[in-house]
Formats: structure tokens, sequence, C-alpha cells
């Protein structure tokens, strides 16, 4: 390979210098000078490029392009959190009396203050056995389905009648419901 000025002039001659018998300067004997003297490489294809041509010697080597440092969004939409679960509150029953005196009817008042429905559930009624004198005797508990579903933020209401066994309320005792445990999915 030969090295080619800019200039032209052969490679090992400095620029405008001539030999000392005014012919070029020695290494250089028999070789051509001026512009019909500039020699040109054979076309070079750098690795993984195609192609033909020559390339400058101060022409910087081609690379692939940098990645960009800044930071970019990301293309697909920012992640939702999941919803909150159901958070079910009630109220405390409301007792209405039947014609039978170990029965009475309970309605209980539900709120769902969570993120997502509530689907399931069950509640369990203590209904008290009280007697004449107001002595509590005895606690029944009864379990019955929830009145799903309880969409989120939303209201909802429940009546049951719940009744204990005839024997167990002689005449001058009553029935009264005054525990009330929910459980939900």
């Amino acid at each position: 390979m030969t090295l080619v000025p800019l200039d032209g002039s052969p490679a090992g001659t400095p620029h405008g210098s001539a030999g000392a018998d005014g012919g070029p300067a020695a290494g250089t004997a028999g070789a051509p000078s001026g512009p019909a003297a500039t020699t040109t490489s054979p076309p070079v294809a750098s690795p993984g490029h195609s192609g033909t041509g020559n390339r400058r010697s101060d022409a910087p080597e081609p690379h692939a392009p940098e990645p960009d440092p800044s930071p970019s969004a990301p293309s697909s939409p920012a992640p939702t959190s999941p919803a909150a679960p159901a958070d079910l509150a009630w109220s405390a029953p409301v007792r209405e009396a039947t014609d039978k005196r170990w029965c009475e009817k309970v309605t209980v008042g539900f709120r769902n203050t969570g993120g997502t429905a509530v689907r399931s559930g069950t509640i369990t009624l203590g209904t008290h056995i009280i007697g004449a004198l107001g002595v509590d005797w005895a606690t029944i508990t009864s379990t019955r389905p929830l009145p799903v579903p309880v969409a989120p933020g939303s209201r909802g209401s429940g009546t049951w009648t719940v009744c204990v066994d005839d024997w167990r309320v002689p005449l001058g005792m009553h029935v009264e419901t005054r525990i009330v445990t929910v459980d939900w999915s």
C-alpha cells in the first residue's frame, strides 16, 4: 500500500523538495512525479459494510451509533395499581317482633368502603334468650348468607327471620338478637 499525501507528491518526498540533480528525491528514483504520479490503492471494504471506494486516511473509522444517554419514557402505559380489597362495614341489628315469641325479624345494613365488590359471605347472628326479669339465659347463634354482591362504595341491607327452639322461650320470656359478625370475600 502506498500512502499518498493530499498535495499529490509521492510518499517520502517533502512538499516541494527535489533531489540533488533536480530530479526526484532519493528513495523515489524512477518514480514519476506530478499529478500522474498519484497512485490509488485498491478499493477497501470495511468489515460488516458493503461497497467500494477509497477512504481518506484522516477520515474517522465508521462505527455503530452510540446509544442516547438520556433515559427514554417507557412506551407502554404506566402500570395501574390493583384495586383495594373489599372492606365491609355493618350496622347494629334492627329488630322487629313477630307473632311468635321465639322469633324476630332482624335487619342489618351494609356498606362496602373498599375497591372491589363483596361477592360472597355469611352473617352470624347471636340471639339472646331473655327471662321475665331481664336475665340473659342463653345465646344461640345462627348463620345466613350475605345479600351479595355489594359493589364498591355502595350500601345494602338484609333482613332475616331468626328463630330459636320454641321450648327455650317459655311464656314470659323473649328473644333479642344483639350480636352480629360478618365474614366475606
